[in-house]
């Protein structure tokens, strides 16, 4: 056995700071395919609620406790927002410039890093991925003011509830973590590439099976084929592969011939344990006319 030790070098650890905040869109199946950095992150609150215990009486005594469903919420406050962000604060943009309040608010995801300090290596000694999915942005206040012999710039805030989404082999969940002191190495600047894109693929977001199964070593790497598209007859043929689900505007859409009637962009995303390749085309334009 060995005595306990408090505060001895390098252990005394902390975390601070918040950056490197992206939002994620989803497309028609739900999968977080397009990212968006968000600049101006000023702070994000983590709220989780419930697991409330109920005390349950039999026999004279406290016979048991039943523990209610927990929740996360969160608070983002920011200087500014992606303009992708407008959808999801309500506002409805019929063009550049002009913004109508009070429509109907969508899902998002949003990932942001925090990092760790300890008192040798101060604020570099790593780094948490805080992985945000089933975001719904309630109504906030913003706060117009004179400017004064103080001026502060004007920040924004949004109270953020969320749906929790699948995770296999654990209880629904709607935010992982992820500490780059303890995961492996490789696979933590494979999911980074993933988070924020490379020069060859867009930023997105993956699932939790299948950020689970990056780090368990057991995702496969796949290459989307392109679809092929014949101009004089409209049609689009989208390919069947393995590992790969295919979507049109935004819509998932199955293996095969189908005829397009407007200009059409066809976007490649991997399946839970699947994962493209860093360098590599995912999307696809086609010119109806």
């Amino acid at each position: 056995m060995v005595a306990l030790t408090w505060d001895t070098s390098g252990n005394r650890t902390y975390e601070t700071g918040v950056d490197h905040g992206v939002l994620y869109v989803p497309n028609g199946s739900g999968a977080y395919v397009a990212g968006y950095a968000w600049n101006g992150l000023v702070s994000v609150t983590e709220q989780p609620s419930g697991a409330e215990s109920s005390a349950q009486y039999a026999d004279n005594i406290k016979y048991l406790n039943l523990v209610s469903a927990e929740e996360f919420k969160a608070t983002i406050e920011a200087f500014t927002y992606p303009k992708e962000f407008e959808p999801f604060d309500g506002l409805g943009v019929p063009q550049d410039g002009i913004a109508i309040a009070q429509q109907s608010r969508g899902v998002f995801g949003l990932s942001y890093r925090t990092r760790m300090g300890n008192d040798l290596s101060g604020t570099s000694a790593g780094y948490k991925l805080h992985l945000l999915y089933g975001a719904q942005a309630s109504p906030s206040e913003k706060a117009y003011t004179t400017v004064n012999d103080s001026p502060e710039a004007i920040t924004f805030s949004w109270e953020v509830a969320t749906t929790p989404v699948v995770v296999t082999g654990y209880a629904p969940s709607s935010l992982l973590t992820i500490d780059s002191t303890k995961v492996n190495s490789a696979a933590l600047v494979t999911l980074e590439s993933f988070l924020y894109g490379t020069s060859g693929t867009d930023p997105s977001l993956l699932s939790p099976d299948a950020v689970l199964a990056l780090f368990a070593g057991t995702i496969t790497e796949v290459t989307p084929t392109a679809p092929t598209y014949v101009n004089g007859t409209h049609t689009l043929t989208i390919p069947s592969v393995t590992g790969v689900t295919y979507s049109v505007n935004g819509i998932t859409i199955t293996s095969g011939d189908h005829v397009i009637t407007a200009d059409t962009v066809v976007v490649a995303t991997p399946n839970n344990g699947y994962k493209f390749p860093t360098i590599g085309d995912d999307d696809w334009f086609f010119d109806y006319s």
